[in-house]
């Protein structure tokens, strides 16, 4: 089966409120090096992921500093963090939606990766690997097929909120909020390009 990588990805609320990735498994060294762990003075709050070679993209709720380039978060050293500016798109709270968040860093090495479209998606993270489980140190992946916007609107009862696309997954009850948000069949947020494409190309929040 072909696959390609889900950019609009993982951001991973505190696990206590339910971040998980379940029936994954262990990343393979330098797999997906663009992924983020997003931090605040205790540790490990979400996930994140390189948009470009300026940019980090989380949740909006999460902390505003990040680790690159290492997929074991028990393996962390001083080249790996990153100070940054946060870049929030009207944000007020979870429920309130627009959970999203660029976080801009010094120039890192950029490689330029061509997605397929419809194709079942990779997504990581260090989120628990059961349910009601403890978040893990060493990334997870899982590969979920992107699911019918019909479907997912009968599932929300068409509460469904415009700017996102759907990806079938095992999650059941437990939220995953931001970039990747509520339960059921898990929601990518997609449509938030008009506000990101400026951004990344001035490589300034507005």
């Amino acid at each position: 089966m072909c696959k390609s990588v889900l950019l609009l990805n993982f951001a991973h609320l505190l696990s206590a409120l339910g971040s998980q990735i379940i029936k994954g498994r262990k990343a393979e060294k330098k797999q997906m090096m663009y992924m983020a762990s997003v931090q605040d003075n205790n540790g490990h709050i979400c996930g994140g992921f390189l948009v470009s070679e300026y940019f980090v993209m989380t949740a909006a709720h999460c902390a505003p500093n990040v680790v690159l380039g290492t997929h074991n978060l028990k393996k962390v050293d001083d080249t790996m963090r990153y100070d940054v500016k946060m870049c929030k798109h009207s944000f007020k709270d979870v429920l309130s939606g627009n959970d999203i968040m660029l976080l801009k860093v010094r120039k890192l090495a950029w490689k330029e990766t061509k997605l397929l479209r419809n194709k079942t998606c990779s997504v990581a993270g260090w989120g628990a690997i059961k349910s009601n489980g403890e978040s893990v140190d060493e990334l997870q992946v899982v590969d979920v097929p992107i699911i019918n916007k019909d479907r997912c609107q009968s599932v929300w009862q068409n509460m469904l909120p415009a700017k996102v696309i759907c990806a079938g997954g095992y999650f059941k009850n437990k939220g995953i909020f931001g970039v990747v948000s509520f339960n059921n069949y898990n929601i990518y947020i997609s449509k938030f390009l008009s506000w990101i494409k400026p951004i990344l190309k001035k490589k300034k929040c507005y």
